[in-house]
């Protein structure tokens, strides 16, 4: 009865949906296109399976999922290479990345909208043999379609904040609607012991920990080579790398004056270290833009380069005059971390749980990350126990805790190697979660 009453209400919010999808669109025009695909179609117009194979859907919301899900996707096309794969997205920067990420072999669409029509639309085209969502995505009609079909689902690298179960748990009827979705899936694996009590304690049932499947990301060496040419043409003479990681709203502006007060650039100070500022939204980049050289700042902008295999080409100033380096690329993070000496990871000095720090842990950069951290709660805890990473109360405080680690070259190295330290550590989250999705899967349809 109440997923009735959800559906209706489904329906009755979607034009105020579309409406708001298209206001989106006037800041990121991505939210305007393929707008069959969020009701169960696709671009050529096909409802119809495109072919009798069956498929491995996997959901992932947005960019940190989608690349959270590219070890467990090679996993899976290695086990069962007989299906095709489809991964859905809701957002365009999610659905960029993906066709970045995954160029031959995953098709990529948009989720359709958690409406029984357009679900079983989207199942009879691509006939999926499980669902494997990443994190946290939580869609009642979804879950019971598949279970109406016998499709085996799974939560992957799974995680739910305090905040976010006090949420599902705060009104008897959501509680109840959530606890009846959490039920359904076939399996749960978890990031830690503390992810799966919740989890748990919200109805989902066989919940397993399996660990962070970030950590078994793979390092690529065209990135990592990449970050070292910027490195070597923008920060000559042994000059020291500042970078400032996935960037929100209020924060670049917050932490560049807090640099400039740790950094009040006298003479004798020798020249301050260059600053690498990369946005976590591409459609905020040009108004961060702005407001640096409005601050006085000479910024060049990563997209200004004529070619990327010479990193020189296109730079509008020397070097040693240039402040900031402004990351306006889609699919480059590992450069970005690849050059720095030292990695602030944002979104946490706003109240937004913080982004991913296991990239930057993986390349052996000591990291520092503000105060909210819910979004990475147990890898922070684990970093900060390895003395990969410092916690800073704010901007201010940040920022001095950087300057101080890049005038002690000592313990810069010694982070440096607790970071790499931790994150080869804790590798093999991907491993153990095939394993629980074959060990619940038909053994005739794995290789």
């Amino acid at each position: 009865m109440l997923r009735v009453l959800y559906t209706l209400l489904m329906h009755v919010a979607m034009p105020l949906i579309l409406l708001r999808l298209w206001l989106r669109g006037r800041v990121e025009s991505g939210y305007r296109m393929h707008i069959g695909e969020r009701f169960g179609g696709m671009d050529d117009g096909g409802g119809a399976a495109a072919d009798a194979l069956p498929s491995i859907w996997i959901h992932a919301v947005s960019v940190g999922e989608v690349r959270a899900a590219v070890p467990l996707v090679g996993a899976l096309r290695a086990a069962y290479p007989q299906a095709r794969v489809v991964l859905t997205c809701m957002t365009p920067t999610g659905r960029r990345t993906a066709h970045d990420l995954f160029n031959r072999g995953v098709s990529v669409c948009y989720l359709p909208y958690d409406l029984p029509w357009a679900l079983a639309r989207f199942m009879r085209r691509w006939q999926p043999m499980m669902l494997v969502i990443m994190e946290t995505e939580l869609w009642p009609n979804l879950l019971a379609a598949c279970a109406s079909r016998r499709i085996p689902s799974f939560l992957a690298n799974a995680r739910l904040s305090e905040k976010s179960r006090r949420g599902y748990a705060k009104y008897s009827l959501i509680r109840a609607l959530a606890g009846e979705a959490f039920a359904r899936f076939t399996a749960v694996m978890a990031q830690s012991t503390t992810d799966a009590g919740r989890l748990a304690s919200l109805g989902a049932t066989n919940v397993v920990v399996t660990g962070n499947v970030k950590f078994d990301l793979a390092i690529d060496a065209d990135k990592l080579a990449l970050g070292a040419a910027w490195r070597a043409t923008l920060a000559p003479h042994a000059r020291r790398v500042l970078l400032l990681a996935s960037t929100r709203e209020h924060e670049e502006m917050a932490l560049v004056d807090a640099f400039r007060r740790a950094y009040p650039g006298r003479p004798d100070a020798g020249p301050p270290p260059l600053l690498v500022v990369v946005p976590r939204h591409p459609s905020r980049v040009d108004d961060v833009a702005v407001r640096l050289r409005e601050a006085g700042l000479h910024v060049q902008r990563r997209s200004t380069l004529n070619d990327p295999s010479r990193p020189n080409a296109g730079l509008s100033l020397p070097p040693e005059k240039l402040n900031v380096w402004l990351g306006d690329s889609m699919g480059e993070m590992q450069a970005y971390y690849a050059m720095c000496d030292v990695a602030v990871v944002c979104g946490s000095f706003q109240p937004l749980g913080g982004q991913n720090l296991i990239e930057a842990a993986a390349l052996g950069k000591p990291i520092i990350m503000g105060p909210s951290t819910f979004n990475f709660a147990d890898a922070v805890r684990l970093a900060l126990k390895a003395d990969a990473m410092l916690s800073a109360a704010d901007e201010d405080a940040a920022m001095r805790a950087a300057a101080a680690l890049l005038a002690d070259p000592d313990r810069l190295q010694a982070m440096s190697d607790n970071a790499a330290a931790f994150a080869t550590l804790h590798v093999g989250a991907t491993a153990k979660s095939l394993a629980v999705i074959r060990n619940c899967m038909p053994q005739t349809r794995a290789h």
